[in-house]
Order: structure tokens, then C-alpha cells, then sequence
């Protein structure tokens, strides 16, 4: 089996979580945020769907800059509407997963460099890539807009089993 096809059902699985909790995100809410250090809905929802994003920059590439001298910063996108935001994530979610399907194991045991400025900040396997800056970090994230979306009163919807507002899995 290769790396890919061991690494697919997962990916499957968290994007489907994902699916169901961005689902959830009302749209009149995006401004709202718990805290003034906290970012707000609408940009954690839309994070969280742009994550699935970096595996082209990190699968079909070997460096990525983030701030690139003489270049322009990484400006991550951000949903105006719900809409724009299941639109992103369908987008997202669907090219990173024909990617990850597409990658030799070969290329993901090379290695992956991250920087900012010309600095290197990360280096490691792609697979670790994809492991940790795009499954990890999406898991993380989504994780924080269950909180937001409790703490709005909003019912959470099942991501590993059952959820106090949908308890018969």
C-alpha cells in the first residue's frame, strides 16, 4: 500500500468532519468572536477552510516563503458569505485530496522547507507536512470552532462519534 492510499481514508474522514462543522457557521455570526485576542468566526471558519490549500504548496513544491524578500506575504482568503466559505472549502478540500492521491512516496519522504523573509523556519518530510501543517492543523482549528459554535449556541454536529446535540451515531 502506499503512502497515499494509507494516508486517503483518513483525509476522507476529517474533511467530511470538516464539511459538517463549517456547515454549521451562520453567516450573520461572522464578525462574532469570544474574546477581543481571539479571531473572529469568519476568519477561523475561513482558516479552517483554506488549510487543505497547502498541499499543492507543499506536495508539488519544495520550499514555500511565506514573506518572501522583494515579494508579497502570504494573505490568507477570507469568506464574506457561508456560500463563499462551503465554496472554498469544497475547492480546497477537493484539489488538496487529488494531490495527496497523486503523490509518489517518494515525494513524500523528500524533504519540505518552510520560510519566511529567506529564513528557514520548518524542514521536514512532506508527509510530515501533510500530517502536521494540513491534517493537525485542521483538526486543531476545527476543535476551536466547535467551541465558538457552542459557546453561540449552535448544536455541534457529530466529527469522531457522537455529539451532546447528536447523540445516536
Amino acid at each position: 500500500m502506499s503512502i497515499a492510499e494509507s494516508l486517503l481514508p483518513e483525509f476522507d474522514h476529517e474533511l467530511e468532519a470538516t464539511r459538517r462543522v463549517l456547515e454549521r457557521v451562520p453567516e450573520d455570526q461572522f464578525d462574532w468572536q469570544p474574546h477581543e485576542k481571539s479571531m473572529t468566526l469568519g476568519v477561523l471558519a475561513s482558516h479552517v477552510a483554506d488549510i487543505p490549500s497547502w498541499a499543492e504548496a507543499s506536495l508539488r513544491h519544495d520550499e514555500y516563503d511565506i514573506a518572501p524578500p522583494g515579494g508579497e506575504p502570504y494573505e490568507m482568503p477570507i469568506a464574506g458569505s457561508a456560500d463563499e466559505l462551503m465554496k472554498m472549502f469544497e475547492e480546497t478540500g477537493k484539489k488538496a485530496r487529488d494531490i495527496i492521491a497523486s503523490t509518489s512516496d517518494e515525494t513524500f519522504m523528500s524533504t519540505w522547507t518552510l520560510k519566511s523573509g529567506g529564513e528557514t523556519v520548518a524542514e521536514m518530510p512532506k508527509i510530515g507536512v501533510v500530517r502536521f501543517f494540513i491534517m493537525n492543523h485542521v483538526i486543531h482549528h476545527r476543535g476551536q470552532l466547535t467551541v465558538y459554535l457552542r459557546l453561540l449556541d449552535i448544536p455541534l454536529p457529530q466529527t469522531y462519534g457522537n455529539s451532546a446535540d447528536e447523540p445516536d451515531m
